[in-house]
């Protein structure tokens, strides 16, 4: 696999997009570190290394992943995340503690985070519903990327009317977070859950708009028809 890993970055080496690696950067406020590859050839890269290695063992493949997201750079994140996905049918309950320890040592920026738990980690928790409990300590960490994850892991299955008990739980542990990524996070998984459940969702934020950041209140009624998010504004 070492040389897998090896033709993984001079791929993306040879792969260097000028126009990306002058912009990449402003789409963070913290420093990331990046090649300056499309989000497109990232994805395109992912699919060919998985065509070379699906035959072999999820450990191993979990290895090579572990060894890209050391590296720091948000590309080889996006192919850890990528790959860790395509292998989803393969998960088992332990794999919790390998998605974990991703979130918790390796994530520093939004688009990775999100990256990892709306795919590999948001399907594993819709196999594995019963460590939705695991989300809600998340929600409690001092880490501000497990934070945000225990709420975007539930964007894709909100979407599907899923968890609903579970989400607003989440949210309540959030509620008050001062960190604006955070607050975006349980935001936008509110807005996701009211796909499916509008009037649920509604009466949540009306129940705490009086404390609830406005960054997340914002968030949470964007999808919501004109008279809802004006009611929902409305200054008491």
């Amino acid at each position: 696999m070492k040389n897998i890993l090896a033709d993984i970055r001079q791929t993306l080496i040879d792969g260097i997009d000028e126009n990306t690696q002058k912009t990449s950067q402003n789409y963070f406020k913290e420093q990331i570190k990046f090649y300056g590859v499309r989000v497109t050839l990232v994805t395109k890269i992912s699919k060919d290394v998985y065509g070379l290695i699906k035959e072999k063992s999820k450990k191993e493949i979990y290895i090579l992943c572990d060894e890209l997201w050391q590296s720091g750079y948000i590309e080889e994140s996006f192919i850890a995340c990528n790959l860790s996905y395509y292998i989803h049918e393969r998960y088992e309950s332990g794999d919790i503690e390998v998605f974990e320890k991703w979130v918790n040592q390796y994530v520093t920026n939004w688009a990775s985070c999100d990256t990892l738990c709306n795919h590999t980690i948001g399907t594993f928790i819709e196999m594995f519903p019963q460590h939705i409990s695991i989300l809600k300590e998340w929600a409690k960490s001092h880490n501000r990327w497990m934070r945000r994850a225990s709420a975007v892991t539930l964007i894709i299955p909100s979407r599907k009317g899923l968890f609903l008990n579970d989400i607003f739980d989440i949210a309540n542990t959030l509620l008050l977070d001062e960190d604006d990524l955070v607050q975006k996070g349980y935001g936008w998984m509110l807005k996701a859950t009211s796909e499916a459940h509008q009037k649920e969702v509604f009466g949540y934020v009306i129940s705490k708009k009086a404390i609830m950041p406005r960054t997340s209140l914002r968030y949470a009624i964007e999808k919501m028809p004109q008279s809802m998010r004006a009611e929902a504004m409305k200054k008491e």
